[in-house]
């Protein structure tokens, strides 16, 4: 009886069955408490009651299902202790009681179940310490204990069977130091212990493991030097050992894990250089050494961390200049390097980081003129540049930067008036006695009485001379005007274009682009049409520089002119907020009076609805490749609801507005109709998307939250994996609703695809779970775009949750 929405109290009577096996009901709004009666159920092997608004305590008479092998409580609203008595289920494999209101101590009686794989106890508010007893637990693979008030000592054998991939205990009060087990435990492949008071020598408390991919021990007493052994963990990308006491300097073996995305080494006591070798972590894309005593110069090898989004050198001491090379960076987003010695110039290539939305160059001793080419930086938000020995002017062109909110550029040698911007009419700027402005804390721009006078007396003996001149020239124009009116009429129309706003946010000469692309596609030429829908029509424009874009024309209609405008720029601005690998790439935009075009890159495979509509190009899509399509949407919208802001909703996720490269990698596209949710608003809006995608509570309300796209993913992931759209499975299928119940999902799936292996299974069931679970018709009962990418990015080890089998009546049912 799994997601429904069944409400009330479960039934007493059920009690009864006596000969019942498997009890599933999950994902509903169940409330009250677990009826002891349960406990008579004796042949019962999985009881699944998860995930629903169940409260009061775990009734003792569990502890009567010796047969129980899977136990699964999580996302209540339980309260009280774990009762004893479930140590008496010896065949159990899988137990969860996660994200409850469970208090007390963990009973050492759990360490009696020999054959426990999976335990999981996080989020609760259980206390104590972890028994020793929890060493017996030979076979375990997965131990969440983290977001308690565990305190006390880890057990120091807790990895004895060797067989531990999972193990969380972060956000408590542990003490101690590191089980020693885990420092020859090969099985692990994620660990969480940050947030704790953990002690202990970190170099000698780890190993090397083959399997490893996240490490959290920030925010712990660690101390010691960093292991070079690190470096011999080939699939590790994640490493996080900030705010800890480690010293010595940072070894360069860890760039021989080339996978590491993550490298968080900030707040410790850390000297020395930053190794030449970092060069080789070309996969990196977050890197924090901040708050260390590192010194010397940044390598120029960072120039080739082409992936690299964030940044934090800041607080060590760093000198020289600071390298031109990290203008290479482009797909930077946060540079600092703040708090430290850098001197000279700031380099004029950072201009070319056109994605950085927040660069600190404060509290060093940088000198000399804010380069001009800092105005390309048209995502930057926040600047600082304070406590520096800047000089000269600040650029005019920083007039054009509007995406500042946020500038510091106090205690320098600046001069002149501040540009005339927004940004800038709160910018903190004391310390600078030359600048001035009509801002409070400034001089205005006035000149002196005397520079009037002298003005005033120059301006008496050249007025005379330039009316003269004056009158020449418009004596030469009148005679010449006629000559030259045929030849500006038949330039008229290229002039204005190329003299109205063609705005790159790439590397690209704007203007030169415009008439490449002009030139590419003969003036728009349908030959060279790609693709239409109801904004414009897409092109493909190959440029002289053999690079291939894409270009969005806009429409123009007399009717719609309006609308079309709102949603061209409505359409930029949601671009130019965000930058991740499974969005399609913004390259810059026209508007003019005869053509509104967006630029993107081009995605050679084209869109996912072709595809799958296309009985050769669907079987080119095999069962990892939709996988990787899914997550890679998840990915993307998890992106822009949660790490955007404001949050960005795009409002019309379907199969033809997901684009593909020559690797089926997936990207999102058309932002015609997103809107940037602002959390001072209502939100409300008219309706926007496709029929079949927008989510049933759109039928009365036009209310736009992050559920809307959480819906319409929902409904994409399973026209993914089925081949095609949910309506047509449905019509194929002659026979009343009623018979549904008995089409499996492996009956549904696309069948031009030969069967998917145990491990794809695996990844499709959870994919088809996670469809039922966003197309809730409660759209407080969808999970959230963050929920989904993080249960597809680390799925558990078994996809039985409840469920041997999906059938097509869970799926269509809304």
């Amino acid at each position: 009886m799994q997601y429904n929405n069944l409400t009330g109290t479960i039934p007493p009577d059920f009690g009864n069955l006596e000969h019942l096996t498997k009890m599933y009901l999950f994902n509903n709004q169940l409330s009250g408490s677990i009826p002891s009666e349960i406990g008579n159920l004796k042949s019962l092997v999985k009881l699944g009651i998860h995930k629903n608004n169940l409260s009061g305590s775990i009734p003792t008479s569990l502890g009567d299902l010796t047969n129980l092998t899977l136990l699964y409580l999580f996302e209540n609203k339980l309260s009280g202790v774990i009762p004893k008595e479930i140590g008496n289920l010896k065949s159990l494999v899988d137990l969860e009681l996660s994200e409850n209101h469970l208090n007390g101590s963990i009973p050492t009686s759990l360490g009696d179940l020999s054959n426990l794989e999976q335990l999981y106890l996080r989020d609760n508010q259980l206390s104590g310490s972890i028994p020793q007893e929890m060493e017996n637990l030979m076979k375990l693979t997965v131990l969440q204990l983290d977001t308690n008030n565990f305190s006390g000592y880890l057990p120091q054998n807790l990895c004895g069977g060797g067989y531990l991939e999972n193990f969380t205990a972060h956000n408590n009060h542990l003490i101690g130091s590191i089980p020693k087990s885990l420092k020859t435990c090969k099985s692990l492949v994620r660990v969480h212990l940050e947030g704790n008071q953990l002690t202990g020598n970190i170099s000698e408390d780890f190993g090397a493991y083959p399997n490893l991919r996240f490490i959290d021990l920030s925010h712990n007493n660690l101390h010691g030097e960093i292991s070079h052994l690190w470096g011999q963990c080939p699939q590790l990308a994640t490493l996080r050992i900030a705010g800890n006491n480690l010293t010595g300097s940072i070894p360069p073996e860890i760039s021989h894990a080339t996978q590491i995305h993550e490298l968080d080494l900030s707040s410790n006591c850390l000297v020395g250089v930053i190794p030449k070798d970092f060069g080789r972590l070309t996969s990196l894309v977050n890197l924090k050494l901040s708050g260390n005593q590192l010194w010397g110069p940044i390598p120029s090898e960072f120039g080739s961390l082409n992936d690299t989004e964030y940044l934090d050198l800041s607080t060590n001491k760093f000198n020289e200049s600071i390298p031109g090379s990290l203008g290479d960076l482009l797909k930077l987003n946060y540079l600092n390097l703040s708090n430290n010695k850098f001197s000279q110039e700031i380099p004029f290539q950072l201009g070319k980081l056109v994605h950085l939305s927040r660069l600190d160059l404060s509290h060093n001793s940088l000198e000399g003129k804010i380069p001009s080419e800092m105005s390309s930086m048209q995502s930057l938000e926040q600047l600082n540049l304070s406590r520096n020995n800047l000089r000269g002017l600040i650029p005019t062109t920083f007039d054009k930067m509007r995406g500042l909110s946020d500038i510091d550029i106090s205690y320098n040698q600046l001069q002149g008036p501040i540009p005339n911007n927004e940004a800038f009419q709160n910018a903190r700027m004391e310390g600078n006695n030359g600048l001035c402005g009509n801002v409070a804390g400034l001089k205005p721009c006035n000149h002196s009485v005397e520079h009037k006078r002298t003005s005033k007396k120059v301006f008496l003996i050249i007025f005379p001379i330039l009316g003269a001149l004056l009158l020449a020239f418009l004596s030469f124009s009148l005679i010449d005007r006629r000559r030259r009116s045929r030849k500006k009429k038949s330039q008229e129309i290229e002039q204005s274009d190329m003299h109205e706003s063609f705005f790159s946010i790439c590397n690209f000469d704007g203007r030169k682009m415009y008439g490449e692309i002009l030139k590419a596609t003969n003036g728009f030429d349908a030959v060279h049409c790609i693709g239409k829908g109801g904004q414009g029509s897409v092109y493909k424009a190959k440029l002289p520089s053999d690079s291939i874009v894409a270009v969005k024309k806009f429409h123009q209609t007399l009717d719609g002119e309006e609308a079309s405008r709102k949603e061209f720029f409505n359409e930029i601005r949601a671009l130019t907020e965000i930058r991740h690998r499974n969005i399609v790439k913004f390259l810059g935009f026209c508007s003019s009076s005869h053509h509104s075009f967006l630029v993107y890159e081009y995605l050679e495979k084209g869109n996912l609805a072709a595809i799958l509509s296309n009985e050769h190009e669907a079987k080119q899509l095999d069962w990892s490749t939709r996988v990787r399509i899914v997550k890679g949407v998840a990915h993307a919208l998890c992106y822009m609801h949660h790490d955007c802001s404001p949050p960005i909703v795009h409002r019309d996720i379907k199969s033809s507005n997901i684009l593909l490269n020559c690797d089926h990698e997936p990207c999102v596209s058309d932002f015609g109709t997103a809107k940037l949710l602002n959390p001072d608003s209502s939100n409300w809006t008219a309706l926007a998307g496709t029929f079949g995608y927008v989510a049933p509570e759109l039928a009365y309300t036009m209310k736009v939250t992050e559920k809307c796209d959480v819906y319409s993913f929902g409904v994409l992931a399973l026209e993914v994996i089925m081949g095609k759209q949910l309506g047509d499975i449905v019509s194929s299928f002659s026979f009343p609703s009623t018979t549904y119940a008995n089409i499996l999902l492996k009956d549904v799936l696309d069948q031009r695809l030969p069967p998917p292996t145990p491990q794809l299974q695996d990844e499709l069931i959870t994919i088809a779970r996670l469809s039922i679970a966003c197309r809730h018709s409660h759209p407080q009962s969808r999970p959230t775009m963050h929920k989904v990418s993080q249960v597809l990015s680390f799925p558990t080890a078994s996809s039985d949750r409840g469920s041997d089998y999906i059938t097509l009546e869970q799926l269509i049912t809304i």
